[in-house]
């Protein structure tokens, strides 16, 4: 880790330096940061706007979508000039025309069982912006047993849903919470129900804010903690996630590998 910030980087990043909870030596560890974002939608967005102003120094960008004119209604990294694109690309583009410091890795792909444990092995946190129960225990799955910290948000219509998970021994995992996804066509998607524009905002800055936090190794994440945001009434519920201990993958003698799990329906893991 450098703390040989330029002349521009200390203008860049003042009002971090000047704090003493971060100063130069954790701006040095943002910039040599590495955070994976599975998904550049509406969560996706707000996190890469954030944790790039931020300088986080690498930020990679999984997802196979091309921009859509019915995603700008909230998906804020992409224009209107950007619609056939893959969302890779226009993402990319937007955060280097945001900060020179951050180097984008775009990975124009699914994020699935052949390809998740390479992804998650290069990068210090994953920051879960998916729209699927598949992906979202796959991330799951193979962040907690890779030991790597991730942070999940999920939107829909007026209400947001998000917590941290630093993958400790012993857990708890996004399992513990959700044992299985639910039966397939039983919970709408933004397509069929909405999604109100501004909501990924304030569930993708938070995110943002869990995954600066972990790099910077300082304060408290949502680990143990589910936060339940209601934008209609402006509130917040925070439930409290035990590690559940017949766990099949944070707990000893779970699986071993993501390739024991099949990622289709509900995402249940079966006892041998």
């Amino acid at each position: 880790m450098s703390l040989d910030l330029s002349p521009d980087q200390l203008d860049r990043y003042s009002r971090h330096i000047i704090m003493d909870d971060v100063g130069p030596a954790g701006q040095a560890k943002l910039l040599d940061g590495r955070v994976l974002v599975v998904g550049a939608g509406g969560l996706g967005s707000p996190v890469l706007q954030y944790l790039a102003a931020a300088g986080v120094g690498t930020l990679g960008i999984v997802d196979d979508d091309t921009v859509e004119r019915s995603n700008l209604q909230r998906q804020v990294v992409h224009r209107d000039a950007d619609v056939g694109r893959p969302k890779v690309e226009s993402a990319r583009d937007f955060v280097n025309a945001q900060n020179p410091d951050v180097t984008v890795e775009t990975h124009e792909t699914r994020f699935e069982v052949g390809n998740a444990e390479g992804f998650v092995d290069d990068y210090d946190v994953v920051v879960d912006c998916s729209d699927n129960f598949a992906t979202r225990y796959l991330v799951n799955d193979v962040c907690t047993l890779a030991g790597v910290p991730f942070s999940h948000g999920a939107i829909l219509r007026f209400e947001g849903q998000l917590t941290t998970f630093e993958a400790n021994e012993g857990g708890p995992c996004y399992r513990c919470l959700f044992p299985s996804a639910p039966e397939p066509g039983t919970v709408p998607d933004c397509a069929t129900a909405g999604v109100l524009g501004v909501l990924p905002g304030t569930v993708g800055t938070i995110q943002a804010t869990e995954t600066i936090k972990l790099l910077l190794e300082y304060g408290e994440t949502l680990d143990g903690r589910f936060l339940v945001y209601d934008a209609a009434d402006t509130t917040f519920e925070e439930i409290p996630i035990q590690p559940r201990p017949d766990c099949p993958v944070c707990q000893e003698g779970g699986i071993d590998s993501i390739h024991d799990v099949t990622y289709e329906s509900t995402c249940g893991i079966q006892a041998d």
